[in-house]
């Protein structure tokens, strides 16, 4: 007699299934979320009102197929488990296996290994080179081990004190091109004015920005403080291009370059949220840009697909790989290459407001 029907199917699992499919194989993802094979069918839908869904792969790459089976991109992860109830989104530092975690201390560089080629990057402790007003370091790299972004952290200067002077004119700083490669600006602090290739846009703080590879961009300052910005490149650079001119090729096919923060858009993520800021909306068909908030708690160990560039913009906490963690704080980057295990604690009240740019991806929510 058959099985009644359910429904909605069980939890499988509570976090996506890692393979690596090849090219022009067909493969049958378990919708029922009753398979002894997960994340493949073995029959067990037999009963059910769920059937198996049919997947060819196109090229030999990594996915994430989804465990829970709540997913809305069958058969793929789109992070629905980070939801769901019983989601086991925390860990606790204090165990065991956590306490034999070895904390490697911040030194005088700006630089602080962890595992593999992840590092925490310090914007206090940096050594900035002057470009006209703005002065500015690398943070990711290809040499520093980076696959697929790089990132720049850049300062314009303030113009004179309102005190001394009731007429400021703005600060611009130098024009640098997107050389080839997708670039996602963040402004941390500080107001004023974003040119990308003769269009211009205002900004105040926590303001992203997308500007096309064949695009490029300057930034005016026409506050009493410094701008603080970050420059995201994917594929990565060694190095800001600089040019002689602005060039006036806008795309004007893609109007919206600005993203604010705007709550009404914030994504529910387990007891976390983000907004997306850049996005294909915007043009950028590879790089994603988000912020969001982790509140006081370590989240369970996990590991992404994309690589992953993250900037703490307040709060105080600490970050874990497989064997290593350090602290962080307001002005640290993490970088995060593809795969790796890590996990991020906060440990003050009111959480971390986190400013998050991934590449090759497009949801920051998709973990395995």
């Amino acid at each position: 007699m058959p099985s009644p029907k359910i429904a909605s199917p069980p939890i499988a699992s509570p976090k996506g299934f890692y393979f690596e499919v090849k090219a022009g194989r067909r493969y049958l993802w378990c919708a029922c979320g009753r398979s002894a094979k997960q994340p493949f069918c073995d029959g067990s839908h037999a009963g059910t009102e769920f059937l198996p869904v049919a997947f060819e792969a196109e090229k030999d790459e990594d996915v994430i197929f989804c465990g829970c089976k709540h997913t809305a991109t069958r058969p793929f992860c789109d992070g629905a488990h980070n939801n769901l109830p019983g989601y086991k989104s925390e860990d606790d530092p204090g165990s065991p296996a956590n306490r034999a975690i070895v904390e490697v201390a911040h030194g005088a560089e700006a630089e602080v290994a962890l595992d593999g080629a992840c590092y925490v990057f310090s914007t206090r402790r940096a050594r900035l080179v002057r470009c006209g007003a703005m002065a500015w370091c690398p943070i990711i790299t290809l040499s520093r081990g980076a696959q697929f972004q790089s990132q720049f952290y850049a300062e314009i200067f303030a113009g004179a004190s309102p005190v001394t002077s009731p007429v400021i004119g703005p600060v611009i700083g130098p024009v640098i091109g997107a050389n080839g490669s997708h670039t996602v600006l963040f402004v941390a602090e500080g107001e004023g004015e974003v040119e990308i290739s003769g269009r211009r846009f205002a900004f105040l703080p926590r303001t992203g920005f997308y500007v096309k590879p064949d695009e490029a961009f300057r930034v005016s300052n026409t506050g009493a403080g410094r701008v603080k910005l970050f420059i995201s490149n994917g594929p990565p650079r060694e190095d800001l291009a600089f040019l002689e001119t602005m060039p006036g090729n806008f795309d004007a096919r893609w109007p919206e370059r600005a993203a604010p923060i705007d709550p009404s858009q914030r994504t529910a993520m387990a007891e976390r949220h983000f907004q997306i800021l850049v996005d294909r909306a915007h043009g950028s068909t590879e790089m994603t840009q988000f912020i969001g908030n982790i509140p006081r708690s370590k989240a369970a160990p996990h590991k992404h697909l994309y690589e992953e560039s993250l900037i703490f913009l307040n709060g105080e906490g600490a970050v874990w790989t497989e064997t290593t963690k350090t602290t962080v704080g307001a002005g640290d980057v993490l970088f995060l290459p593809r795969k790796l295990t890590h996990s991020v604690q906060c440990t003050v009240e009111g959480g971390f407001d986190v400013v998050g740019v991934i590449y090759p991806g497009a949801n920051p929510s998709i973990n395995y």
